[in-house]
């Protein structure tokens, strides 16, 4: 099959040339200190349309599909991956298909030219992968709710300009956890936190870009007219789309791994030991050869996957499966791009120990990749 038409050839080109120009060099500036993305970034990737690459046209958006979703996300990621990772702030940030067509008119075109941006706030200190184990509770208060309780992991709460939260506003019956959880939609004031909700930045090893915050809910007032989609339903809402969500951080992880490769082929014929360049050496050579065929075996399962996905036919398996085969490919290879570099890769002077640090946690995000290995063997097994 060829994937690759014409048309997303010039796509991809106008990406990587924005990322090596625009993304690139605010990466290696600010993410050794750990700066947040400035806002003339953030607009410049709405200028480009990239929060809005999903959104129909109709709305303001570019009206493209998962491919080409994904073909910009490796592009940005091979720059940042935090720049990858906040343009599905606008284009897929869950619930925003729930939305009634009155304010899909009002809050599409804004977010689709990264003027309103969004962050979500499902996990807790105890619910993680274990969503039906949500405890943050909205409790039903005249024309409104009122949501107490803590959450955990989320980034861009304070940069947003709206929360979305998932709380639990019914008790479960016997054997069926997820039910009873809703989701909210809480506007707010870009910089600060909504009124009645408290937080701190947590300590990261990398993701640098923005900061992500554990949340304190202390009778946090949300309007009716705020929640998203149907009352005791949000368990659904939260895991809609993730095959899609699954692609999309395969191209984060393949981004990555391929700025590692491109960063220690340019080393390894800069470098030079024992009178020649350490690209002429074998062991140097097989490990670069080695690490772009897991980096275009990822990159095609992936073009594979989004295809699917734009397609219509159902692929949950194969969407577990780049997702969990990329993000392990990519802290492979941006481990031997720090091998390459030797001392230097271990230093903040290149870019090559970024793309390890952010590597390591595409393993962890959009479901660890023991859960894909779980949603695998099961489908595999009939389970």
């Amino acid at each position: 099959m060829t994937y690759m038409t014409e048309e997303r050839r010039l796509i991809q080109q106008q990406a990587r040339e924005f990322t090596m120009r625009e993304v690139l060099p605010v990466a290696n500036r600010l993410d050794p200190v750990e700066g947040d993305i400035p806002m003339e970034l953030r607009e410049k990737l709405g200028e480009m349309g990239y929060f809005g690459i999903l959104i129909a046209e109709e709305y303001g958006g570019l009206g493209l599909g998962c491919f080409e979703y994904c073909l910009i996300t490796e592009e940005l990621a091979r720059g940042w991956m935090s720049v990858a990772s906040i343009i599905a702030r606008g284009n897929s940030l869950i619930g925003m298909e729930k939305l009634s067509e009155e304010q899909r008119r009002h809050y599409l075109p804004k977010v689709a030219r990264g003027e309103l941006l969004g962050a979500f706030s499902m996990s807790e200190p105890n619910a993680g992968s274990d969503i039906a184990n949500i405890s943050c509770r909205a409790k039903k208060d005249g024309d409104s709710y009122i949501i107490n309780g803590n959450k955990y992991w989320c980034t861009f709460a304070d940069g947003a300009d709206f929360l979305i939260v998932i709380a639990r506003t019914g008790d479960p019956k016997p054997g069926r956890r997820h039910e009873g959880l809703t989701a909210f939609m809480i506007p707010k004031k870009r910089g600060e936190l909504p009124p009645g909700v408290k937080g701190a930045p947590i300590p990261k090893i990398g993701y640098f870009g923005w900061k992500t915050w554990e949340l304190a809910f202390d009778d946090c007032r949300v309007p009716k007219e705020y929640v998203v989609g149907e009352e005791g339903k949000g368990f659904y809402l939260a895991t809609h789309g993730l095959e899609k969500a699954r692609a999309h951080t395969a191209a984060r992880a393949i981004g990555l791994a391929r700025g590692a490769l491109e960063d220690s082929i340019e080393y390894a014929n800069s470098r030079v030991q024992f009178n020649q360049p350490i690209s002429q050496f074998q062991a140097i050579r097989f490990k670069i050869a080695q690490m772009a065929t897991e980096v275009e075996a990822a990159r095609q399962l992936n073009y594979f996957v989004c295809s699917e996905i734009d397609s219509g036919r159902r692929c949950d398996l194969e969407a577990s499966m780049v997702k969990l085969f990329a993000s392990e490919m990519a802290e492979r290879v941006t481990s031997e791009g720090i091998q390459i570099h030797g001392g230097a890769g271990y230093t903040k002077l290149h870019a090559v120990e970024r793309y390890w640090r952010d590597a390591r946690l595409t393993k962890i995000f959009e479901g660890t990749s023991e859960i894909q290995q779980r949603i695998i063997s099961d489908r595999l097994l009939g389970r």
